[in-house]
């Protein structure tokens, strides 16, 4: 079964202490720089799950912003 970073995060990664987190981050990114491929995803447009996501973080930090109990 392959992990995942959300998987192996709360069992493994948030028991380390702060440096050896930053640590394990610096080994994560400089092997992400020594890849041939870009580590950013560089497409001009989109996907349905990206609007999604945005729109749900639009909605959390507005919901932030302007908690209910304020609203009039």
């Amino acid at each position: 079964m392959k992990s995942t970073a959300q998987d192996i995060y709360p069992q493994i990664i948030q028991s380390l202490s702060p440096s050896e987190r930053l640590r394990l981050a610096t080994f994560i990114l400089n092997g992400v720089l020594e890849t041939n491929s870009p580590p950013i995803d560089q497409r001009d447009f989109w996907t349905e799950e990206d609007q999604t996501d945005i729109a749900n973080f639009s909605l959390r930090y507005v919901a932030t912003q302007f908690p209910e109990d304020e609203v009039a």
